[in-house]
């Protein structure tokens, strides 16, 4: 009986092993084309970003010429000091990486290396050591160096001088954009742009103008240089409420003779040569100069002639130096 019971048993458990196992269904839920199209968006969204990043922008320079750029630039060289001025205000300092030997601000751009001067020799051994993605040059450059640069391979952007403050903030914008700093350079513009409209509204009222004398350069006190009509200076003198008396001359840049000084007899004398050695006390030792007006009341000034000569966002400098000088009694809301 025993052994029939543990042959049962050992028949029961071979038929059961030899079975064959449940099959166990995993249900897997439905996606839904929201959903679907949310899983796919990361991969979608990184497509459109790199598609916009490797868009190549495409600029039209100040010789007229096209200038393409794959990406913003990284690697950026200056020609002047003006359009080293401009790439350190956007924020792009740290992409400079050549700018000329006549820059002296900021400070930090003394750090930089230097490729020589667009009144002596480019380096062009040194620029292209540089492996510059663009170079940055303006009306001091003539057309036969951003020749020779293009024709080593190097993409150059040729910028005129501004005329106008609408053209200073429209640079701002140009280089924010060529060097990736689009937002700094929005704030930047718009900052500039309020400063102005605050000389404007404070002179606005303001029923009499001095008149200014500015020296440029005064190697000859016979015949001074001086900043004639349609010059950036000649624009900040009027803007700043003065009458600019070097506006009867011809030519932008021009000398203007010592009579006609003297008959003009100006309320105000700007020196921008004192950096090299004119002094107010000189002016007065001039012949037929000691009884000008200026002299006599002393309401003669040096002024930072880069303010005025520098068609860079430092112009808006100059603009509220100047409306200080001429009008001191104003008082001008930030």
């Amino acid at each position: 009986m025993l052994r029939k019971t543990l042959i049962l048993t050992l028949l029961i458990v071979m038929l059961t092993a030899c079975a064959p196992a449940a099959q166990t269904t995993l249900e897997v839920a439905p996606v839904s084309p929201t959903e679907a199209a949310s899983t796919e968006a990361p991969a979608t969204e990184a497509a459109a970003t790199e598609a916009a990043v490797t868009e190549p922008m495409i600029f039209t320079d100040g010789l007229g010429r096209e200038v393409t750029l794959a990406a913003p630039a990284q690697r950026i060289v200056t020609l002047a000091p003006s359009l080293t001025e401009f790439v350190f205000a956007v924020g792009a300092g740290r992409q400079l990486v050549g700018r000329d030997e006549l820059v002296d601000f900021p400070a930090e751009a003394l750090e930089v290396a230097s490729i020589g001067s667009a009144y002596g020799d480019l380096n062009t051994e040194v620029i292209l050591a540089l492996e510059p993605d663009l170079i940055l040059a303006a009306e001091i450059n003539t057309p036969e160096q951003v020749n020779e640069l293009e024709g080593l391979g190097l993409t150059v952007y040729y910028l005129s001088n501004v005329q106008t403050y609408e053209d200073l903030y429209e640079q701002v914008a140009l280089i924010g954009k060529m060097t990736g700093h689009e937002e700094e350079a929005a704030s930047l513009a718009e900052s500039l742009a309020a400063r102005v409209d605050a000389v404007s509204a404070a002179v606005a009222n303001v029923t009499e103008k001095p008149t200014v004398f500015y020296e440029i350069d005064g190697t000859d006190p016979s015949k001074p240089w001086t900043t004639g009509p349609g010059t950036f200076m000649d624009t900040m003198i009027s803007l700043a409420g003065g009458v600019n008396i070097g506006g009867v001359l011809n030519d932008p840049y021009a000398q203007i003779s010592a009579e006609e000084i003297v008959a003009q007899d100006p309320n105000i004398i700007l020196l921008g040569d004192t950096l090299y050695g004119v002094t107010i006390e000189s002016v007065g030792e001039r012949t037929g100069w000691a009884d000008l007006t200026a002299v006599k009341e002393g309401t003669i000034f040096p002024f930072d002639d880069n303010l005025a000569s520098r068609p860079g966002p430092r112009l808006v400098d100059g603009l509220e130096e100047l409306v200080k000088i001429l009008h001191p009694e104003l008082v001008m809301n930030p």
